[in-house]
């Protein structure tokens, strides 16, 4: 391209929702470019919707029918005229036909050409390219139709990895230690590769079992100059996906940082690549091998932009990878060589997400009640706010949230606080899991494998102290107590409490978790409380008790927490984290019964197959049904020898959380 060929952007359409859409529409408008949406029906109140200049409905509830669908998308673009499209990452942003539309359309595509992505697309191609530029690979063996997977699987040697040509995010991907399960592996891997990708080509490839995950961001511009910004370690893992990143890694000397990035450059060289993306390896000690090229900006791309330092007339700037992608597809040159670019501090990520690590990281859509970052302790890519929906039709991704700090112990530490001190309530997420894995030995100390959530097993829920569940309730009842004070139509200028005799005290009931907790209180004339929770007497004083903060003094102790209620529920956020108590009512209301036997749905999904029929006998651990919810595909499993006796669903059924699917009779059960 010649060096005078700049062609600025003047509308962009950013073809991708969520936290990424944010993210790149405040770069953009930084840079002088407007911006347009496109959204999902469910996303119509998101934020990212109203930050762009202009949105354009999509008209679908799903991803195929919104932000998959091509044709859609170009149709926004004509319509709005947008002359570039950021794609983000997922969704269409490695699609190789999406990228020839766009560019077809005479609009700027910010991200490497159509020929580079179909080349790294196909995980397999990029093997064999990436072995002719001498990187290093692990041994594979494509699934081709009529392949003998058990012969295939033997010549690798367990245990094998059966991973999707196409895609990523850890879709289609399965591990497997021994023959016996392997043929139901690779089902279930090409159905979930199918639904995800709309190719369920897979391979065999090697698996390492414990090693770390490193990978290289390069960035190329179009007149061939590329370098790289130094590595990204993202060994922290929950099925073959990240939820910790950090830059750099603490197992990457400068003679191994030199070697990767080398390997890097000449493998992103070798397809003449442009514009951001990063080349994934896998690290045993000294040794690495490729393990593949995504051909887009990454979602832990925050982590180099936070210790990447570009050094140039004796001043030192941080770089913003969106800003680099959006000047590079206008045409400019890098302006800048290797040399330029050096490494300033540590940086790690944390992904909160809307799942259950109790439940084997589950998804657990539903609505964000309350989210209120820390102030001022971390950078947060989010894509919600108080009210926002997780729907289940989507990744389950609710923010990343970056600390930066001269040490890897000092940036843990500032990430573990930030978290612990970040307001998130109303769904189940991994946030307590983050902070436990953060604050762990072994991770301090940089012990950090693909295996690490299994091998050193950090505590997946937070031990909420009986303090801690005194407190939030005395902070609840005193909240409550002063907002029905305020509402007060009768001697509302008499201080709170105010008796001309001694009054029988307030009672109510909470529930925390299982238990419930009886709570009397009494006000005396000085304008504070005697309280017993639970028994255990107090003497409480209330300094605040409005605009949802609380600051109390309980028997000397000051503490100040935000209180927030919804129906009958309390959501107090306190110095360690969240605690949600039950205000129960005055006279119990009947429960549901509990039906013995009866399997019911783990999240809101879809109904992708049945297994068994009614009549049909099952043995523990056998495959029922499988259901779909958020991209993720779960089975659904006998618990114990029996028979079936219902079944409520079919394929294609949309189920609730707890909607009954099967109904099991164990062998040897009595019968009525």
């Amino acid at each position: 391209m010649p060096a005078n060929a700049i062609q600025p952007i003047r509308r962009l359409l950013i073809a991708n929702r969520g936290e990424i859409a944010r993210r790149i529409i405040r770069t953009a408008h930084d840079m002088g470019i407007g911006t347009v949406a496109v959204y999902a029906n469910g996303d119509a109140g998101a934020p990212f919707v109203r930050e762009a200049d202009t949105a354009i409905a999509l008209n679908g509830r799903t991803s195929a029918e919104t932000y998959l669908d091509a044709d859609k998308v170009l149709a926004a673009c004509q319509r709005t005229g947008a002359d570039a499209v950021h794609p983000g990452y997922g969704f269409l942003s490695e699609n190789t036909g999406f990228a020839d539309a766009v560019t077809r359309a005479g609009i700027l595509w910010v991200g490497p050409s159509s020929e580079a992505i179909a080349a790294m697309g196909d995980k397999l191609s990029a093997k064999r390219i990436i072995q002719e530029a001498n990187v290093p690979t692990l041994p594979a063996i494509e699934l081709a139709s009529g392949q003998d997977i058990k012969a295939a699987a033997e010549e690798i040697g367990y245990p094998v990895l059966v991973k999707a040509s196409a895609g990523g995010g850890g879709r289609g991907m399965r591990v497997v230690e021994s023959p016996e399960g392997l043929e139901e592996a690779v089902t279930g891997a090409r159905r979930e590769a199918g639904a995800a990708f709309g190719d369920d080509t897979l391979f065999l490839e090697r698996w390492v079992t414990s090693s770390r995950h490193v990978e290289i961001q390069i960035l190329g511009d179009k007149h061939g100059n590329l370098v790289h910004l130094f590595e990204r370690e993202c060994s922290i893992q929950r099925r073959h996906q990240k939820i910790i990143e950090e830059a750099p890694s603490p197992a990457v000397s400068e003679d191994l940082r030199a070697r990767m990035g080398e390997a890097a450059v000449s493998a992103a060289k070798q397809i003449g690549y442009s514009s951001a993306g990063t080349v994934e390896f896998l690290l045993d000690g000294d040794d690495f091998w490729f393990l593949e090229v995504n051909t887009r900006l990454q979602v832990e791309h925050p982590v180099t932009e936070e210790i990447a330092r570009l050094a140039q007339g004796g001043v030192h700037r941080q770089l913003d990878l969106v800003r680099e992608q959006l000047r590079i597809a206008e045409g400019e040159e890098l302006g800048y060589g290797q040399d330029d670019l050096t490494i300033d501090g540590h940086a790690i990520e944390a992904r909160l997400y809307a799942e259950d690590p109790e439940r084997d990281f589950l998804p657990s859509p539903g609505t964000v009640l309350e989210w209120a970052p820390a102030e001022g302790a971390a950078r947060y890519d989010s894509g919600v706010e108080s009210g926002s929906p997780v729907s289940q039709e989507f990744d389950p991704m609710i923010a990343k949230v970056i600390t930066h700090a001269p040490t890897r112990r000092a940036a843990a530490s500032r990430l573990a606080r930030a978290l612990e001190q970040t307001r998130l309530q109303g769904l189940s997420n991994n946030r307590d899991f983050l902070v436990a894995t953060l604050r762990h030995p072994a991770f301090i100390a940089g012990d950090t494998t693909t295996d690490f959530i299994e091998r050193i097993a950090p505590p997946r829920a937070r031990d909420v102290t009986p303090q801690e569940i005194t407190d939030a309730i005395v902070a609840a009842a005193m909240y409550a107590q002063a907002k029905r004070r305020a509402l007060a139509k009768t001697l509302s200028g008499f201080p709170s409490g105010w008796r001309n005799s001694r009054m029988p005290p307030e009672r109510t009931r909470y529930r925390v978790g299982d238990e419930e907790v009886p709570v009397e209180y009494r006000s005396r004339r000085d304008g504070s409380f005697e309280m017993e929770v639970d028994g255990e007497p107090s003497t409480v004083a209330v300094f605040q008790a409005e605009r949802g903060t609380v600051d109390l003094e309980i028997d000397g102790r000051r503490t100040r927490m935000s209180v927030t209620e919804h129906g009958d529920n309390w959501l107090v956020h306190g110095p360690s984290g969240d605690v949600e108590i039950e205000e129960l009512p005055r006279l119990p209301i009947p429960g549901l019964l509990d039906i013995k036997g009866g399997l019911t749905a783990p999240m809101p999904g879809n109904v992708l197959a049945t297994h068994a029929g009614v009549g049909d006998k099952v043995q523990a651990g056998q495959l029922l049904l499988v259901i779909e919810a958020m991209k993720m595909q779960h089975r659904i499993t006998a618990p114990f020898d029996g028979s079936v006796t219902e079944v409520h669903v079919a394929a294609g059924d949309q189920v609730d959380n707890g909607a009954l699917l099967v109904m099991l009779e164990e062998v040897g059960a009595a019968t009525e």
